[in-house]
C-alpha cells in the first residue's frame, strides 16, 4: 500500500512516515498544497493523509481540486482544525475521513487501512493462496498451520503479490507500490526482497508459490495450477 502524507510540519511528517513504513506501507511526503496536487495527479496512491493548514494552497483547496478532476483516491484529513464547521467543510468537499490532532497513531493506521479496503471494494479481509493465509488486519501470516514471521517490507510484498494472484507483476509495479519514490531504480532491491520472502514462504514447504517470470517479474500461483 502506498500513502501520500501532506504535512508542512516536517518533524511531524517524518514521524508519521517512519511509523507507517514500520507498518509496511510505502510513503511519499509533500509539504505544501500545490505540490500535493501535482503528486496526487501523477502518483498511484491508495490513501492521501492531508493537513488542512498548508502553505501555498490549503488542504480544502487540495480536496476541491482533486475531486473536481474526478480523482477518487481516499483522503483522510489529519488536522488541528477540529471545529464542527471544519469537519463538515472537509467532508462535504469530498474527504472520506477526518481525524483531529492530537491523534493516536494506531487509530491513524487503522483508518488508513480501512479506507484502502473500502476503496478497493474488499469485503473479506483475509487473503488466501492455496495453503498460505495472510490477514492484513492482524498482520498474521500462516502456511500449512505454521506462523511465518515477516518484516514490514516482506509483508507488504507478500500482500501485493497475493492480491494479484495468478497475474504477472513487473518489478516496476512492485517498486511503485511497496517502496516510496526515493528508491534507486538501478538496484536489485526487488529481487533481494523476493529471495528473502521465498526463504520464509516457499523453501520450508514442498510446494513453491512464488514464480519468476523471466524478463518480466513475478507471479503468485493459484489453487489448481500445475507445479
Amino acid at each position: 500500500m502506498r500513502v501520500l502524507i501532506v504535512e508542512d510540519d516536517r518533524q511531524l511528517a517524518g514521524f508519521i512516515a517512519k511509523g507507517l513504513r514500520e507498518n509496511g506501507l510505502a510513503v511519499d511526503l509533500s509539504y505544501d498544497g500545490e505540490e500535493a496536487i501535482s503528486m496526487a495527479r501523477t502518483g498511484l496512491y491508495d490513501v492521501i493523509v492531508l493537513d488542512i493548514m498548508l502553505p501555498v494552497r490549503s488542504g480544502f483547496d487540495v480536496i476541491r481540486e482533486l475531486r473536481g478532476e474526478k480523482l477518487e483516491t481516499p483522503i483522510i484529513c489529519l488536522t488541528a482544525r477540529d471545529r464542527l464547521e471544519d469537519k463538515v467543510t472537509g467532508l462535504n468537499l469530498g474527504a472520506d475521513d477526518y481525524l483531529p490532532k492530537p491523534f493516536e497513531f494506531p487509530e491513524l493506521v487503522a483508518r488508513i487501512r480501512a479506507l484502502a479496503r473500502r476503496s478497493r471494494g474488499m469485503v473479506p479481509t483475509k487473503l488466501r493462496c492455496m495453503d498460505l493465509e495472510l490477514d492484513p488486519v492482524t498482520r498474521r501470516v500462516r502456511r500449512s498451520g505454521h506462523d511465518i514471521d515477516l518484516t514490514p517490507k516482506e509483508f507488504a510484498l507478500l500482500e501485493f503479490l497475493m492480491r494479484r494472484a495468478g497475474r504477472v507483476v513487473t518489478r516496476t509495479s512492485i517498486l511503485d507500490n511497496v517502496w516510496d519514490m526515493n528508491y534507486d531504480t538501478l538496484t536489485n532491491v526487488v529481487d533481494v526482497l523476493v529471495n528473502r520472502l521465498r526463504k520464509k514462504v516457499d523453501q520450508p514447504f514442498d510446494e513453491h508459490l512464488i514464480e519468476t517470470v523471466r524478463g518480466v517479474g513475478y507471479r503468485m500461483r493459484q489453487e489448481g495450477e500445475p507445479t
